[in-house]
């Protein structure tokens, strides 16, 4: 199992040159369970999971990682507890499956380190668990995009962090891949312990598999909590515009949103019969 750390965002401002997309963010983070970020585009998802990996500087705030900024942290120490998946990444070309996910060793090591039998066993076991073994020699631009996006996990897992942070680690994908990714992520989180925390933007996919979801509105967390608390009609509404109804979904006896649009509504439906 790995190591609980606290990751804790205090009073986060950010954005990109003049214009703030996040303002006096506060949160803390869940060891050990999975957390999804969801609400409306350009509401600061990704914004706040770029600056939480560190890979955008805030303007205001801190981002806490066991009490230190991560921002102030060696970036080869950092990267030995924290992992990022970003969003549709792109890899270099010709490059086969077991060459990415090998440079997720690379935090645990120095200009004139070498490569030892711990590498090996890391990355063995990272294609082991993302079911990647025999497809070391392929190249990852011949695979199909389920299986690519199983590589970039995998090379995260190489990197043997405690965190893993991923922005929308399921889009473009069917949703075959869809399921298929979002239960190796359980899979990481009940059998290693691993804090994941990610952007998605399927709510009902998001309630089924995270321990917490994080709506935001406007560069604000709106709720926060477990998702019988956040998928109601009521934050749907806030957060998103929409129209709504709240049912059980059948297969996890969680809340599950119907969105309610203009036709295929039964009243209309009922309605039309009337007049026939």
């Amino acid at each position: 199992m790995t190591k609980a750390h606290e990751l804790v965002v205090e009073q986060l401002s950010a954005g990109y040159g003049e214009k703030t997309i996040i303002r006096d963010l506060s949160l803390k983070v869940t060891p050990g369970k999975i957390t999804s970020i969801v609400g409306a585009n350009a509401c600061g998802k990704s914004t706040l999971l770029r600056t939480m990996s560190r890979l955008l500087a805030p303007a205001h705030g801190h981002v806490l990682l066991d009490g230190k900024s991560v921002h102030h942290s060696p970036t080869r120490a950092l990267a030995r507890t924290l992992g990022l998946l970003p969003q549709s990444p792109i890899a270099p070309e010709g490059i086969t499956v077991g060459d990415l996910v090998s440079r997720g060793r690379h935090p645990h090591h120095g200009f004139m380190s070498r490569w030892n039998h711990k590498d090996e066993a890391a990355i063995a076991n990272a294609l082991a668990v993302t079911k990647l073994t025999d497809l070391i020699d392929r190249e990852v631009d011949a695979l199909s995009g389920g299986q690519r996006q199983r590589v970039w996990i995998a090379m995260a897992l190489a990197q043997e962090t405690d965190i893993l942070l991923l922005d929308e680690p399921t889009t473009f994908l069917d949703v075959t891949h869809q399921i298929e990714v979002l239960d190796l992520l359980v899979d990481l989180n009940l059998q290693r312990g691993i804090t994941i925390i990610m952007v998605l933007h399927d709510l009902n996919l998001a309630a089924r598999y995270s321990d917490q979801l994080l709506a935001m509105i406007n560069g604000q967390i709106y709720a926060h909590g477990e998702p019988e608390k956040v998928l109601t009609h009521d934050t749907i509404q806030a957060v998103f515009g929409l129209n709504n109804h709240i049912i059980i979904d059948p297969v996890s006896n969680i809340p599950m949103m119907i969105p309610v649009g203009r036709h295929k509504l039964k009243s209309s439906l009922n309605q039309s019969d009337a007049h026939q």
